[in-house]
């Protein structure tokens, strides 16, 4: 197999290991792998002064996690990364679409008790994917 995996991070340990399991599919299956990050809103700040301003947005921030978590996977596989706008599990739909993805891969956090209830990014994921999902275990990440 070859394609595209989709992996969402949002710089919790529990997305890092749901992104460890990612990577470990794609070198298994000799996939590229892609890193997204999600962010809601179009909000900005600005630090500094004059002309010493630093403006960071929610966009960015998404982007510097991705791109972070991506390059601290090591090699072995090729890997892109992005932010994507909107709640997580409509981003990574969204970008599943957008590259033709193969798999989307997320942990089951908030899959059992209380989240299971009240829905989790991977079951909406689940329910909704254009392609295959794999659940990663990541109940002793955090």
């Amino acid at each position: 197999m070859s394609g595209i995996i989709v992996v969402g991070v949002d710089g919790s340990g529990t997305a890092r290991k749901a992104a460890e399991s990612a990577r470990d599919l794609a070198i298994a299956l000799n996939a590229s792998l892609h890193v997204v990050s999600a962010f809601d809103s179009d909000r900005t700040e600005v630090f500094g002064s004059g002309t010493d301003q630093l403006v960071v947005s929610d966009a960015d921030a998404a982007e510097h996690v991705a791109r972070t978590v991506a390059e601290s996977l090591g090699q072995g596989v090729e890997m892109t990364s992005s932010a994507v706008r909107g709640r997580p599990a409509d981003a990574l739909i969204k970008e599943a679409l957008r590259i033709d993805a193969r798999i989307i891969v997320v942990g089951n956090r908030r899959m059992k008790g209380i989240g299971r209830v009240l829905g989790s990014v991977a079951n909406s994921v689940a329910h909704n994917a254009p392609c295959d999902v794999y659940i990663a275990n990541t109940y002793d990440a955090d």
